[in-house]
């Protein structure tokens, strides 16, 4: 289409001077009933000639309506979708094709490319830094307290009116399924945020601008925004299901020609006057928020998005422009929940936490990060979750808290102060599409799943740290409900002292032991680990002549000495990488680490693999490496196949008789 024609085909005639208005009234609507007034009185809500099944294909329910199960996660897709518009402008910038071998392979990658963010993480940069990059994105709040409207502003690559409708406006496209560094991958336009969108017509306003410095120069139409209104339609006639429309008069987004336009957050209370250049403007009308989650966005939804963005890879500005609520700033920047974490540590965790893990379940590697909060401190930064899976800064599905109260993992002391972030974005493609959904709130109920949830009980129900710290609770907790400051031994002894029958039944003259075995917990406090060790050794040596006995359905366990840091091989900046070999160099593929206090233990399993012969000595290499060493520790050990041992018949056999 040459610039000519495009011109003639905008709407209202020969001047584009109504359509920035229409849009710019569109942007300040804060309700439903004012956008179908301002459309009704365009002459386009009632003409159904102007209206265009979304994503061009008119049984779009089935696929809008297949998406997220909660307002708030669908609302983080909006956010993830910004991030990744800012992420593609950057690499169209700096002359990078997003789908060629010099791309970025990850988003930490991204940042470090693009960014200058050494170790890919926001958790490097001070307040300030975040604080200006946060510029790139907004998040804004207005209407009412009951019905509020969110927009999100972004200033990153932005679509042209030629490119939207494939793009922004597209279902089941490949449009970034080459583009590793992006969390889009599925096409489904965050379509699931439309559910919840005003009651009625499920309204949403989309706004956008190419940025000049990466326009084609093919497209005649890079210099104009374009806008347009997505809306629900009910069915009619011998029509099943609602159908998604978006307003295109004649087939054409409405357009005009402007080098700004007034969409970005002013000084409170103005929400639009700032000016954008480029980007893209997508407001909900009358969000559908939980009655919770709906007051001033920089507390509740801010503690809520910060959960479901555990690790977002830029920061969001936070802006709330509801003249009901007020405050010294108006403002927030959000980083995700470990930047969040990383700032209140000190009088947020137990000594030594975060500690680290790492699992791998069919040669896929998770890193886990174990954060153990003091008694009522977690409440401030999570809730319900237990173990969130997290996805290159975006978390994917989460395990309920009640999974450490399971009998397998041991922890119900601790089940209201555990928080797990459990990153898979080493995870491939295949199995990532076996565990998720694609709407990326939730796991699927695979057999994957499962193994995934019985190596994380191994981890838990084993860690050292999280024993130790399981039995103070529960000391701290019963000599609570005693009602007297003395430890539990000295009470006990009281009492038998003031009762000789009771003494003498209890083995007279016999001092009470304390029955929590603390003491080990307290000395480990003063464990101070290096950030690279000086060993690292196994604390038994199993050569060929005495190797380990495994049974063969059973996992075998060893344990390390070293004076290696807690957070040794999950720290953002250099860390150290652990790999389990066999003899011949390949990698085993199931095994999980965790490292506490100057003791690593490592757990893995013997599968039932018909090769497998009684009675055959398997040799392991375990390498621990990282930047400071030319050569990694290398551990040579032996591991011998006994029978299967037969799970124990719990409850059968003679009871023991005490004396």
């Amino acid at each position: 289409m040459s610039e000519e024609s495009f011109q003639e085909s905008l709407g209202f005639g020969s001047s584009d001077l109504g359509n920035e208005d229409l849009c710019l009234e569109l942007l300040r609507a804060d309700s439903e009933i004012e956008v179908v007034r301002v459309l009704s009185e365009a002459g386009y809500w009632d003409d159904d000639s102007a209206w265009t099944a979304y994503g061009g294909n008119e049984n779009n329910f089935s696929f809008v309506g297949n998406q997220q199960a909660s307002p708030e996660a669908a609302l983080v897709e909006k956010l993830v979708n910004s991030v990744d518009a800012v992420l593609m402008r950057e690499c169209l910038i700096h002359g990078i094709d997003p789908e060629g071998p010099a791309a970025p392979k990850t988003t930490k990658d991204a940042l470090k490319t693009l960014f200058d963010i050494k170790t890919g993480s926001l958790a490097e940069l001070p307040r300030s830094q975040r604080r200006e990059l946060s510029e790139n994105i907004r998040f804004v709040s207005t209407g009412s307290a009951a019905a509020p409207c969110y927009t999100v502003i972004d200033s990153g690559e932005g679509q042209s009116p030629a490119t939207m409708p494939d793009t922004l406006l597209s279902l089941g496209k490949s449009n970034k399924l080459r583009i590793p560094f992006v969390q889009g991958k599925f096409n489904m336009g965050s379509a699931g945020a439309l559910q919840f969108c005003s009651p009625t017509h499920n309204l949403q306003l989309i706004v956008s601008k190419r940025d000049s410095r990466i326009a084609d120069a093919g497209d005649v139409t890079s210099d104009y925004w374009s806008f347009t209104i997505l809306r629900r339609v009910e069915p009619r006639g011998s029509v099943r299901n609602s159908t998604y429309k978006y307003l295109a008069p004649e087939g054409e987004l409405l357009s005009f020609a402007a080098t700004s336009i007034p969409a970005a957050p002013g000084a409170f209370p103005i929400a639009y006057g700032a000016p954008l250049h480029h980007g893209t403007v997508v407001k909900l009308y009358e969000y559908q928020m939980p009655k919770g989650l709906r007051t001033d966005i920089r507390r509740e939804l801010f503690d809520r998005l910060s959960v479901l963005l555990p690790e977002v890879a830029l920061p969001v500005r936070l802006c709330e422009r509801r003249s009901h609520y007020s405050g010294k700033t108006m403002e927030v920047t959000l980083g995700g929940l470990s930047v969040k974490l990383d700032e209140d540590a000190a009088e947020t965790f137990e000594h030594g936490f975060p500690a680290s893990a790492t699992l791998r379940v069919r040669g896929q590697e998770i890193r886990l990060k174990i954060y153990a909060f003091k008694p009522g401190m977690k409440d401030r930064y999570a809730r319900r979750e237990g173990i969130i899976f997290v996805i290159q800064g975006q978390a994917h599905g989460a395990l309920d808290r009640s999974f450490f109260t399971r009998q397998t993992v041991g922890m119900s002391y601790l089940d209201q102060s555990l928080l797990v972030l459990a990153d898979c974005s080493d995870i491939d493609s295949r199995n990532r599409e076996d565990l998720f959904m694609n709407s990326r709130d939730r796991l699927r109920e695979t057999a994957l799943k499962h193994e995934i949830e019985a190596e994380l009980t191994t981890v838990l129900a084993e860690h050292p740290g999280l024993r130790q710290l399981r039995e103070r609770r529960r000391q701290d907790e019963i000599e609570s409900r005693i009602g007297d400051s003395k430890p539990l031994a000295d009470v006990l002894a009281e009492v038998i002292r003031n009762s000789p029958v009771l003494s003498r039944l209890l083995l007279e003259g016999r001092r009470l032991s304390n029955p929590f075995g603390l003491m080990e917990t307290a000395q480990g406090n003063t464990f101070e680990g290096k950030r690279f060790p000086s060993f690292f050794q196994p604390e038994k040596e199993f050569p060929d002549e005495r190797p380990k006995h495994c049974p063969h359905n059973r996992r075998f366990r060893l344990a390390f000495e070293t004076d290696a840091a807690n957070d040794y091989f999950d720290r953002e900046v250099d860390p150290g990488e652990a790999k389990l070999l066999l003899e011949d160099g390949s990698p085993v593929a199931d095994f999980t680490l965790n490292l506490w206090n100057g003791r690593a233990n490592l757990s893995a399993q013997l599968r039932g693999d018909r090769s497998m012969e009684m009675g055959e000595l398997i040799r392991y290499r375990f390498e621990v490496n990282d930047c400071s060493r030319i050569m990694p520790f290398d551990i040579r050990f032996a591991v011998m196949v006994d029978p299967a041992e037969e799970p124990h018949a719990g409850g059968r056999g003679d009871r023991h008789q005490p004396p």
